[in-house]
């Protein structure tokens, strides 16, 4: 996918994976980046999410983002930070920067185990060299349990262009989703602004998936902005979010084991908050899960997930709908629930909620459970 100006990507395997796979990745630039972060809010983060916290409040541009994939290097002591300053000074130091604090980290795979520092920092040169304007040997490095690249594009009015590149397919749920997000634009943006727009964006997607209900120590989701091209605020933050959004749904569809794309789209909320409060807890209810795998209607395990979820609304008024077909109007609707099932067997399920309350909506994505889910964690260190 042809990158955003000013931005340079490459992807290559440093021998940080036993399978051999890629497993490093690199994003830069040749001038200062604008750039926004969020990040996990496990209180285990690993030292890449420590280290980008520290020089977001800083405030200053950056240059380059380097990823390692197969190695989380969370729960790593000190060692881990060390390990983790060296990668950022190895890239800096190729790349001709200033210093490593124009270098951000990124990292993902088995928690508790020393980073290979040793093959990291061998493996910068070729990296830095493999470097090119197109984003798809990056999107495969950043990949673990991953059965799909995730990329997604849009070209604003004006010429601005917003490239994202995301992994993620277990241990999902916010704040944040499990996930490595990383998405640049060429569009012109104050730091300010791009750090407001980014937050409302990832309230609305990137916050909205959920696959199994842990929160990965290694999360974060970043923008990072060229300035080159004149752009209108407005429609840099519909591209960010409409880029965001694909990328959220990309990575529900590829959930571990998973068959299908839960979507779950709450309206008649109180309030925006509660009316994605409320689509997350339906999104992620293990019993709604296995429901859909087994394209199973039953509406009564959706009902009964909207009622814990925190959001206020009424039983006997809310509705409910299974692939647009009404399933609950405040009390059981007649339908034909042997059609509803064939319906379920579609790759892309909806459940459609209406609160009754208000005007606030909100949409969450999910995805089947499977047996499979269970395999692949319970193999994923042997």
């Amino acid at each position: 996918m042809k990158l955003p100006e000013g931005f340079v990507a490459s992807g290559i395997s440093a021998g940080l994976k036993r399978s051999g796979k890629p497993d490093f990745g690199l994003i830069h630039s040749d001038g200062p980046l604008n750039w926004a972060l969020l990040s996990t809010t496990n209180l285990v983060h690993a030292a890449c999410v420590a280290r980008n916290r520290f020089l977001l409040g800083g405030g200053d541009n950056v240059r380059a983002v380097v990823v390692n994939s197969g190695n989380a290097n969370c729960a790593t002591g000190e060692q881990g930070a060390l390990d983790n300053d060296a990668m950022a000074a190895a890239v800096a130091a190729h790349l001709g920067l200033a210093g490593p604090d124009e270098v951000l980290t990124a990292s993902t795979g088995v928690v508790g185990l020393r980073m290979p520092v040793d093959a990291i920092l061998a493996g910068v040169r070729p990296l830095a060299e493999a470097g090119g304007d197109e984003s798809d040997g990056f999107a495969r490095a950043i990949l673990t349990t991953d059965l799909t690249l995730k990329q997604s594009a849009v070209d604003l009015p004006g010429g601005a262009r917003v490239v994202g590149v995301a992994k993620g397919s277990g241990m999902i749920h916010p704040n944040m989703a499990t996930m490595l997000a990383f998405v640049m634009t060429d569009a012109q943006v104050s730091q300010a602004e791009l750090r407001q727009i980014w937050q409302d964006v990832a309230v609305a997607t990137f916050n909205q998936v959920t696959v199994d209900g842990d929160t990965s120590p290694n999360d974060m989701a970043m923008v990072l902005a060229s300035n080159r091209v004149p752009a209108d605020r407005d429609d840099l933050a519909a591209a960010l979010r409409q880029v965001a959004d694909e990328l959220a749904r990309m990575i529900a569809r590829d959930g571990e084991g998973a068959t299908k794309l839960i979507t779950v789209r709450v309206t008649g909320a109180f309030s925006d908050d509660e009316a994605r409060l409320a689509a997350r807890t339906v999104a992620g209810s293990p019993l709604t899960k296995a429901a859909v795998h087994g394209s199973d209607p039953n509406w009564g395990r959706i009902l009964v997930a909207l009622g814990r979820s925190g959001a206020q609304f009424d039983p006997a008024r809310c509705h409910i709908a299974v692939q647009d077909v009404p399933v609950y109007g405040g009390a059981p609707l007649p339908f034909d629930e042997a059609r509803t099932s064939a319906l379920m067997e579609s790759p892309d399920v909806l459940i459609g909620v209406d609160l009754k309350m208000g005007g606030g909506q909100g949409n969450a994505y999910g995805c089947d459970l499977t047996a499979d889910y269970v395999r692949i964690n319970a193999d994923y260190r042997t």
